[in-house]
């Protein structure tokens, strides 16, 4: 009798086991299967301050800027759209379908292809319901400051849950801004010209050539001229206070062809004598800086555009 008690004990206590341990593994279940669900939760929050939430990483991303499509491809991001640009295209970009700039966005285009997302800087609001309706989330951004280059690779990193490489970029970036601090001797005065012929304006701290112009070691002469309404992180020249201030270096930035800017802008200074007593034009340091790297938004290259912009301080006599 005491051995099928013993028996009998023993399969009760074997079952109540099993049924533990079966409960073990079903939690054990619910916690990672919450955990993943946590995981690919993904929050981010755009330069307009617009909160933005994905259930995984964005199987398809389209954008209208250079520079965000340079962050993006070094992230490894699918990108299935990219800015219209002139000039030759490298070959790794070409099978990537052209939608359009973003002064002229390509509607029909983006429709076709139907990102996930699609990046665009801050004046594409106007347009974002009509994208968002056809299910495409729109990110905003911006490119004033390396700050702001640092904040959309940072962003990226989240989105594409590739946050480890994005901060080896910024480091990388953070610490050629330190390095250059040291360097640094007395100021150069310089005049940052944004043009195209017919058209010039004076580029603001505020601007991300102005940024770079001031962590290169230069003195923007023009930091206190009056803001353009329509776009404040450039001024109207004022020859008067240019002539005043004297420039030791005239900078020009163009999107389009950068010896026609600076033929025509050479006319231009000819139409007014006093352009030629500045120190910049009697030294001949009136330079055209690389458009890839000022013209627009040089994403991960921002470091080059740093030492571009350096090296052109460093030359003036």
């Amino acid at each position: 009798m005491r051995k099928y008690t013993f028996i009998l004990f023993s399969l009760v206590l074997l079952v109540a086991l099993t049924a533990c341990d079966n409960g073990k593994k079903e939690a054990s279940g619910d916690q990672i299967k919450n955990k993943s669900v946590e995981e690919i939760s993904i929050k981010v929050t755009d330069a307009s301050g617009q909160s933005l939430s994905f259930d995984k990483v964005p199987d398809s991303i389209a954008t209208l800027s250079s520079g965000d499509l340079d962050i993006l491809l070094s992230l490894g991001a699918n990108v299935t759209g990219r800015p219209t640009v002139s000039g030759e295209v490298a070959k790794d970009l070409k099978t990537i379908a052209e939608i359009g700039n973003p002064h002229q966005p390509n509607f029909e285009k983006i429709a076709e292809i139907h990102p996930s997302v699609l990046i665009a800087g801050k004046s594409f609001k106007q347009h974002a319901a009509n994208i968002e309706k056809q299910g495409t989330k729109v990110i905003f951004t911006e490119a004033n400051s390396i700050d702001d280059i640092q904040n959309s690779i940072r962003l990226y990193g989240t989105l594409l849950q590739k946050e480890t490489e994005a901060e080896k970029v910024n480091l990388k970036i953070s610490k050629r801004v330190e390095g250059m601090k040291a360097e640094v001797a007395s100021p150069v005065k310089a005049l940052l010209v944004y043009g195209a012929p017919g058209t010039y304006l004076a580029a603001l701290p505020n601007s991300l050539s102005g940024d770079l112009l001031e962590k290169a070691g230069g003195e923007n002469i023009a930091a206190d001229f009056p803001k353009e309404d329509s776009y404040p992180q450039y001024a109207s020249l004022s020859v008067e206070k240019i002539i005043e201030r004297n420039p030791q270096v005239v900078m020009l930035i163009t999107h389009g062809d950068p010896n026609a800017v600076k033929d025509a802008f050479e006319k231009e200074m000819k139409k007014n004598a006093a352009w030629k007593n500045l120190d910049a034009v009697k030294n001949g340091n009136v330079v055209v800086l690389p458009s890839n790297l000022f013209g627009t938004n040089p994403g991960t290259k921002v470091v080059e555009a740093l030492e571009v912009m350096k090296e052109s301080l460093s030359k003036v006599k």
